[in-house]
């Protein structure tokens, strides 16, 4: 029986410094062992999710999940230190013969980095090895902060730079209209270069440090995804309203964008359609196409095609990323903007990007109408400016 406990002790230390490894020195897309990470991940979610029924509004309940990722940082170190902890409890009650005097044993060893020997066997071995390896899973998980930090920054940078040229939250048809109205449609090519850039980036990163999706903008109207979903829905309308002077970029950025949502709902272990039918049905519906193609001619934005002839042209590009960009909005309690889909814990609709007046000396401030938006989730129309009250 002995042997029997050391031998599972042992199996569960050698478990725990496979994650270790995997999880803080080689990064990469979790499989097998390694999804150890994105079930804690996954287990702090839901408490917070629970708590954030509480808030009324959009902005109270980002405030109430922005600690998410912290504390599911701190929770996979504890998670680590109980499983040392059981492991080499096991291999010490080899010696004690007893299960609690090895769990006490391994505990003080852990964390006093040093050895308390409880009875039995001495087994100092063991206890300078549960203290010594606990000193290099912290020191690993210190030297691991500034990677994901840094991978925050990097990502975040580019969607506070959207906040004026698409709105809070971001929209892509708004996206087109601002560069229109401003006369700066000319630096839509490097927009979508940048993205398609970002995209390549945020693909290897959130991949790698799954617990980056848990990291929120810190602006509650700011979201990478909502940012990504604008431009890729920006760019996937030029294509389809203006085929010909359209630039080749924005078809770079649209498969980046989808490619980056792909992998992403891999490594959370989703089904996914890598080759979806161009001609298969989406969620968003044509009417609230056709209104955004008015408002958008309303700017002055130029157009080859109807709303109808580039309709079947939108949806050949939006079916490959609306449905895995709809079901990560919805876990990860992204901002209610337009043509982003339903969310399960928010009590208010969609929420309209609000534009600033166009101002110029000598007239009065213009404005360009903007189409109602359908609620999915009421299934009404229901426009709303980001500084309403909710609730």
């Amino acid at each position: 029986m002995n042997q029997l406990l050391f031998i599972l002790g042992l199996v569960i230390v050698l478990m725990t410094v496979a994650s270790v490894l995997f999880t803080l020195v080689l990064p990469r897309q979790p499989v097998g062992i390694e999804r150890l990470s994105l079930a804690v991940n996954r287990a702090v979610r839901l408490v917070f999710v629970g708590i954030s029924r509480l808030a009324e509004s959009y902005e109270a309940k980002d405030a109430l999940l922005a600690p998410i990722a912290p504390v599911a940082l701190l929770a996979q170190l504890l998670v680590w230190a109980a499983w040392l902890i059981l492991g080499f409890g096991l291999m010490l009650a080899a010696g004690t013969h007893s299960l609690a005097d090895g769990l006490l044993q391994a505990l003080t060893a852990l964390f006093t980095v040093g050895t308390v020997h409880i009875g039995g066997t001495p087994d100092t071995g063991i206890d300078i090895a549960v203290g010594a390896m606990w000193v290099v899973i912290v020191a690993l998980q210190i030297a691991y902060l500034p990677a994901i930090y840094g991978s925050f920054n990097r990502r975040e940078s580019l969607v506070s730079l959207l906040e004026s040229r698409a709105g809070q939250p971001a929209w892509g048809p708004e996206l087109l209209v601002r560069h229109q109205l401003v006369g700066i449609t000319d630096t839509l090519p490097g927009l979508y270069s940048d993205w398609e850039a970002w995209a390549a980036d945020v693909a290897e990163s959130h991949t790698t440090y799954p617990v980056l999706l848990l990291f929120r903008s810190p602006e509650p109207w700011l979201s990478w995804l909502i940012g990504l979903l604008a431009v890729l829905d920006a760019g996937a309308m030029q294509l389809a309203l203006a085929p010909e002077t359209a630039p080749s970029q924005a078809r770079l950025c649209l498969r980046m964008g989808f490619t980056l949502l792909n992998r992403i709902a891999a490594s959370l272990n989703w089904e996914v359609d890598l080759d979806p039918d161009p001609d298969g049905a989406i969620q968003l519906e044509f009417a609230e196409f056709a209104q955004a193609v008015t408002m958008l001619e309303g700017s002055g934005f130029h157009v080859e095609r109807t709303a109808e002839e580039a309709w079947t042209h939108f949806k050949g590009w939006r079916v490959n990323y609306e449905s895995v960009a709809y079901r990560l909005a919805d876990r990860l309690t992204a901002p209610p903007a337009p043509w982003s889909g339903s969310r399960r814990h928010l009590r208010t609709g969609v929420v309209e990007p609000r534009r600033p007046p166009q101002r110029r000396p000598g007239n009065k401030a213009t404005w360009v109408e903007r189409p109602p938006v359908v609620n999915p989730g009421r299934g009404r129309h229901a426009p709303r400016h980001s500084d309403e009250p909710e609730g």
